[in-house]
């Protein structure tokens, strides 16, 4: 065979063959059972509040980067027995988190997910927009490591190009301190890393004040759902500082 039509099937091949070194995002996310997430933000809020929020951030989080053609979006679930939860979207792959720490848990993901570069985020930075995720994407292609750096001194997103091999990135990191992303850098002296933006997630009350425009009214107290404007902003600010306790030790 000769000409165009045999030129088109072997570009039609190597297509093919180059499908599992697509670019993966993997959103880990629990699922939305009062008491189980947002433990912090519930004691300033309420846990009726915190849950919902964590309910309607999962769901907007993916609606805005979950179904981008640039990237294959998989979802890591927790609790592992909920990955088959009719919660989550049937549009979106899902595997389990498994047990394990925070790093043990992302270090799992970066080693079972087919080849290709791979981003991790979760579900509690409202900020996250397809922007993020492709400009991360772009940064694999010339460094071995990306991240999102957030405001407290951790990230908010963590990729990994994964060749020559997958780099253990995650041994000995002081998770929710400060010095979450310094220690995963010192992982990485040597490596090649690029940033993304710094954004904030969304642990108490304040964070949820200054997010709630992601949101709109699905994430609003009962109360505030029907005011608009600038008037209304400042009263779900007024009511976010109204339900702040003292400050807690971060979970």
């Amino acid at each position: 065979m000769t000409g165009p039509r045999r030129k088109t099937e072997e570009q039609g091949a190597s297509r093919r063959r180059a499908a599992p070194f697509r670019c993966r995002l993997v959103v880990m996310a629990k699922t939305p059972v009062a008491g189980a997430v947002k433990t912090r933000l519930a004691r300033e809020v309420g846990v009726a509040e915190a849950t919902r929020f964590a309910r309607h951030a999962g769901a907007a989080l993916l609606g805005r980067i979950g179904f981008d053609p640039r990237w294959r979006t998989i979802l890591a679930v927790a609790p592992d027995a909920d990955v088959t939860g009719r919660c989550w979207s049937p549009r979106v792959s899902r595997i389990p988190q498994g047990g394990g720490d925070l790093g043990t848990r992302m270090q799992r993901i970066f080693d079972r997910v087919p080849p290709g570069p791979v981003l991790i985020v979760g579900t509690d930075v409202p900020g996250i927009t397809p922007h993020h995720i492709a400009q991360a994407f772009r940064l694999l292609g010339r460094h071995d490591a990306v991240f999102g750096p957030a405001a407290d001194g951790g990230y908010w997103l963590v990729g990994s190009k994964r060749r020559p091999s997958v780099l253990p990135i995650f041994t000995g990191v002081r998770w929710s301190s400060p010095h979450a992303l310094a220690d995963t850098l010192a992982n990485l002296r040597g490596r090649s890393v690029g940033f993304v933006a710094t954004l904030s997630d969304v642990d108490d009350a304040s964070g949820m004040a200054l997010t709630a425009a992601h949101f709109g009214r699905r994430i609003l107290p009962h109360h505030l759902q029907r005011m608009k404007g600038p008037r209304s902003r400042w009263k779900w600010s007024r009511w976010a500082s109204l339900c702040s306790g003292p400050s807690t030790t971060r979970k």
